[in-house]
Protein backbone atom coordinates (compact mmCIF):
# COMPACT_ATOMS: atom_id res chain seq x y z
CA UNK A 1 0.00 0.00 0.00
CA UNK A 2 2.68 2.78 -1.36
CA UNK A 3 -0.03 4.91 -3.01
CA UNK A 4 -3.39 5.56 -1.98
CA UNK A 5 -5.81 7.58 -4.62
CA UNK A 6 -9.04 8.86 -3.82
CA UNK A 7 -11.70 12.12 -4.15
CA UNK A 8 -11.60 14.81 -2.19
CA UNK A 9 -13.52 15.65 0.90
CA UNK A 10 -13.66 19.69 2.46
CA UNK A 11 -13.63 20.30 6.66
CA UNK A 12 -12.29 22.52 8.44
CA UNK A 13 -9.82 23.91 11.00
CA UNK A 14 -10.28 21.77 14.61
CA UNK A 15 -12.65 19.21 13.78
CA UNK A 16 -12.68 17.76 17.23
CA UNK A 17 -13.43 13.91 18.09
CA UNK A 18 -17.15 14.92 18.51
CA UNK A 19 -17.46 15.78 15.20
CA UNK A 20 -15.45 12.84 13.75
CA UNK A 21 -17.79 10.17 15.58
CA UNK A 22 -20.57 11.64 18.15
CA UNK A 23 -20.75 10.85 21.88
CA UNK A 24 -24.35 9.68 21.13
CA UNK A 25 -22.83 6.74 19.05
CA UNK A 26 -20.27 5.39 22.40
CA UNK A 27 -22.53 2.95 23.21
CA UNK A 28 -20.94 0.57 20.81
CA UNK A 29 -17.23 0.18 19.55
CA UNK A 30 -18.30 -1.80 16.54
CA UNK A 31 -16.59 -0.32 13.50
CA UNK A 32 -19.81 -1.05 11.22
CA UNK A 33 -22.10 0.75 13.90
CA UNK A 34 -19.87 3.58 14.47
CA UNK A 35 -19.15 4.15 10.23
CA UNK A 36 -22.96 4.95 9.65
CA UNK A 37 -22.86 7.93 11.53
CA UNK A 38 -18.71 9.48 10.77
CA UNK A 39 -18.89 13.38 10.50
CA UNK A 40 -22.84 13.53 11.05
CA UNK A 41 -22.51 16.68 12.54
CA UNK A 42 -20.32 18.29 10.04
CA UNK A 43 -22.33 17.20 7.06
CA UNK A 44 -25.48 15.15 8.07
CA UNK A 45 -25.39 13.29 4.54
CA UNK A 46 -21.40 13.14 4.81
CA UNK A 47 -22.12 8.89 5.60
CA UNK A 48 -24.59 8.59 2.51
CA UNK A 49 -22.19 10.70 0.67
CA UNK A 50 -19.09 9.01 1.33
CA UNK A 51 -17.55 6.33 -1.08
CA UNK A 52 -14.79 3.53 -0.43
CA UNK A 53 -11.77 5.00 -0.77
CA UNK A 54 -12.66 9.15 -0.70
CA UNK A 55 -9.80 11.09 1.38
CA UNK A 56 -10.91 13.61 3.68
CA UNK A 57 -8.62 17.06 3.62
CA UNK A 58 -8.70 19.21 6.53
CA UNK A 59 -7.96 22.21 8.59
CA UNK A 60 -4.97 22.47 11.25
CA UNK A 61 -5.57 20.84 14.48
CA UNK A 62 -7.48 17.99 12.88
CA UNK A 63 -8.79 15.23 16.02
CA UNK A 64 -8.53 17.35 18.73
CA UNK A 65 -10.24 16.51 21.68
CA UNK A 66 -11.08 13.52 23.46
CA UNK A 67 -8.35 11.09 23.78
CA UNK A 68 -11.25 7.83 22.32
CA UNK A 69 -9.99 5.57 19.70
CA UNK A 70 -13.45 5.23 18.25
CA UNK A 71 -12.83 8.27 16.00
CA UNK A 72 -10.18 7.08 14.28
CA UNK A 73 -11.80 3.53 13.87
CA UNK A 74 -14.75 5.46 12.35
CA UNK A 75 -13.43 6.65 9.88
CA UNK A 76 -11.41 4.03 8.68
CA UNK A 77 -14.99 2.08 9.15
CA UNK A 78 -16.36 4.11 6.44
CA UNK A 79 -13.99 3.53 4.06
CA UNK A 80 -11.87 7.33 4.38
CA UNK A 81 -8.96 6.09 2.52
CA UNK A 82 -6.40 8.60 4.74
CA UNK A 83 -7.12 12.45 6.21
CA UNK A 84 -4.51 15.28 5.28
CA UNK A 85 -4.06 17.85 7.11
CA UNK A 86 -1.95 20.72 8.41
CA UNK A 87 -1.56 19.31 11.80
CA UNK A 88 -3.03 16.78 13.90
CA UNK A 89 -3.94 16.19 17.59
CA UNK A 90 -1.30 14.51 19.43
CA UNK A 91 -3.75 11.71 20.76
CA UNK A 92 -5.10 11.50 17.75
CA UNK A 93 -2.39 11.14 15.31
CA UNK A 94 -1.18 8.39 17.77
CA UNK A 95 -4.59 6.57 17.50
CA UNK A 96 -4.61 6.86 13.97
CA UNK A 97 -1.42 5.18 13.18
CA UNK A 98 -2.52 2.46 16.03
CA UNK A 99 -5.97 1.64 14.04
CA UNK A 100 -4.24 1.79 10.84
CA UNK A 101 -5.55 4.92 9.58
CA UNK A 102 -3.32 7.01 7.07
CA UNK A 103 -3.06 10.75 8.32
CA UNK A 104 -0.42 13.04 6.14
CA UNK A 105 0.76 16.69 7.51
CA UNK A 106 0.65 18.93 4.59
CA UNK A 107 0.50 22.31 5.26
CA UNK A 108 -0.86 23.47 2.31
CA UNK A 109 -3.90 21.02 2.33
CA UNK A 110 -6.63 23.54 1.88
CA UNK A 111 -5.18 24.16 -1.33
CA UNK A 112 -6.94 20.98 -2.29
CA UNK A 113 -10.20 21.66 -2.87
CA UNK A 114 -13.23 19.07 -2.46
CA UNK A 115 -14.38 17.26 -5.64
CA UNK A 116 -10.73 17.23 -6.81
CA UNK A 117 -8.64 13.73 -6.77
CA UNK A 118 -5.51 12.87 -5.40
CA UNK A 119 -2.74 10.44 -5.18
CA UNK A 120 -0.63 9.72 -2.16
CA UNK A 121 3.09 8.36 -2.88
CA UNK A 122 4.23 7.22 0.25
CA UNK A 123 7.57 6.52 -0.88
CA UNK A 124 8.00 9.67 -2.80
CA UNK A 125 6.60 11.65 0.11
CA UNK A 126 4.35 13.54 -3.00
CA UNK A 127 0.17 14.45 -2.60
CA UNK A 128 -0.25 14.87 -6.41
CA UNK A 129 -3.50 16.67 -7.10
CA UNK A 130 -4.81 14.97 -10.11
CA UNK A 131 -6.91 17.68 -10.89
CA UNK A 132 -4.72 20.69 -10.97
CA UNK A 133 -1.69 18.90 -11.60
CA UNK A 134 0.35 20.51 -8.64
CA UNK A 135 2.60 18.21 -6.42
CA UNK A 136 2.99 18.79 -2.88
CA UNK A 137 5.60 17.15 -0.52
CA UNK A 138 4.38 16.15 3.08
CA UNK A 139 6.12 15.72 5.98
CA UNK A 140 7.68 12.05 6.22
CA UNK A 141 5.77 9.72 8.38
CA UNK A 142 8.64 7.95 10.42
CA UNK A 143 9.40 4.43 9.40
CA UNK A 144 8.00 2.35 12.36
CA UNK A 145 4.32 4.56 11.79
CA UNK A 146 4.60 3.22 7.97
CA UNK A 147 4.96 -0.33 9.31
CA UNK A 148 2.05 0.25 11.29
CA UNK A 149 -0.37 1.50 8.55
CA UNK A 150 1.33 -1.47 6.07
CA UNK A 151 -0.14 -3.94 9.09
CA UNK A 152 -3.93 -2.34 9.83
CA UNK A 153 -2.55 -1.02 12.77
CA UNK A 154 -0.78 -1.84 16.43
CA UNK A 155 -3.00 -4.79 17.06
CA UNK A 156 -2.01 -6.48 13.55
CA UNK A 157 1.58 -5.23 13.94
CA UNK A 158 2.01 -6.78 17.18
CA UNK A 159 0.56 -10.40 15.97
CA UNK A 160 3.26 -10.12 13.03
CA UNK A 161 6.00 -9.37 15.08
CA UNK A 162 4.54 -12.48 17.39
CA UNK A 163 4.41 -14.43 14.30
CA UNK A 164 8.32 -14.11 13.35
CA UNK A 165 9.46 -14.67 16.91
CA UNK A 166 7.63 -18.06 17.11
Amino acid sequence: MNKISGKVWNFGANIDTDVIIAARYLNSSDPEHLAKYVMEDADPDFPKKLQRGDIIVAGENFGCGSSREHAPIALKAAGVAAVVAPSFARIFYRNAFNMGLPIFELPESLEIKEGEEISIDLDKGEITNNTTNKTYKFIPIPPFMQELIASGGLINYAIEEMKKAN
